[in-house]
């Protein structure tokens, strides 16, 4: 029985649920620093957008290396 197709999922599931547990956290805080500071929306929610992109990079490098690994 080949595990490369296990392992590859294994690796891409973890990828994406760290990306949401992210994702959660970062827009969490944003919330809740927008509901402290309210003057601030407009650039709490530029930083919050560039560490979603900067996060959602985890899932995509994981789903890269399952389809390596897989092969």
């Amino acid at each position: 029985m080949d595990y490369a197709y296990l392992a590859a999922g294994i690796v891409f599931g973890l990828g994406a649920l760290g990306a949401g547990i992210g994702n959660g956290l970062i827009f969490s805080k944003t919330v809740e620093g927008i509901s402290r500071q309210p003057e601030l929306r407009g650039a709490l929610t530029a930083t919050a957008f560039i560490g979603v992109g900067l996060v959602e990079a985890m899932p995509i490098i994981s789903l890269v290396l399952a389809f390596m690994w897989a092969q």
